[in-house]
């Protein structure tokens, strides 16, 4: 029997717009998950009086060759398209991300100076993959619409795709170099929040990315028990509580 390739299809994972006061926050999901990965998070920020919108990304909660069919030029209207709907609504806009996400958070912010705050999560400068695994990829994605996942630790508040796609990831790689060339150009308060243990993102561009911002407010937090999926892991609560205490400060 074919493995499934969609974890968790009875969680939501449509987009959403949870109105609240008048600060908006826009949480962006990752690479082959839903907005079912932010959902956590959003309902906090809901709850602490903040209005909370989570776009779907084009290719997501469908198959994984969907992907293969966007850019990330697609993912970027899409989170463009809902930070528009977040300012009709609100007088000033945070915006952030879970890994593919954050970088799209990263960008969104690099083309609105107005962004009142970034938040990144794991945020996907950089993965962790060495030139020749990168070749690989290059020369199979024409061939092949996607591999399974060897390094996956099945979460239940996660939802998304179980394998690769792989004109998707090449994708993704085309992000991180534009988001790279952007760097000192974002000046906003930023907030990275990062897993130790994580085995999906190159640790050290986390590193660069704290370096690299040009933000008189920037913070780096470590959690040293987390993986890649860190809003939804066992340190959870504390990201919830270390992402209010932030806006707390930083909005005031």
């Amino acid at each position: 029997m074919r493995a499934p390739v969609f974890e968790n299809p009875q969680l939501e994972g449509e987009p959403f717009l949870w109105e609240g006061g008048p600060t908006g926050v826009l949480l962006v999901h990752g690479f082959t998950a839903t907005t079912a990965e932010v959902r956590p998070l959003a309902r906090v920020l809901n709850r602490a009086g903040y209005t909370v919108a989570g776009p779907l990304l084009p290719g997501h909660l469908a198959r994984p060759e969907d992907v293969n069919g966007a850019t990330w030029q697609d993912w970027a209207r899409a989170v463009e398209e809902s930070y528009r709907q977040l300012v009709a609504r609100c007088p000033q806009v945070v915006v952030g991300g879970e890994s593919t996400g954050a970088l799209l958070a990263l960008y969104l912010a690099s083309e609105h100076p107005e962004v009142a705050a970034i938040l990144a999560y794991a945020p996907a400068l950089r993965l962790k993959m060495g030139w020749p695994q990168r070749m690989m990829l290059r020369l199979a994605a024409p061939f092949r619409p996607y591999i399974a996942k060897t390094n996956r630790a099945p979460n239940p508040l996660w939802q998304g795709y179980t394998v690769y796609p792989l004109r998707g990831a090449l994708e993704l790689m085309r992000l991180e170099r534009e988001v790279r060339g952007r760097l000192a150009g974002l000046h906003q308060p930023l907030l990275i929040v990062q897993g130790r243990l994580d085995s999906t993102v190159d640790l050290r561009a986390v590193e660069t990315l704290h370096r690299e911002v040009r933000s008189t407010i920037k913070e780096l937090r470590w959690m040293p028990d987390s993986e890649h999926c860190v809003i939804l892991e066992r340190e959870r609560e504390e990201v919830f509580r270390i992402t209010l205490d932030f806006l707390n400060r930083v909005l005031a």
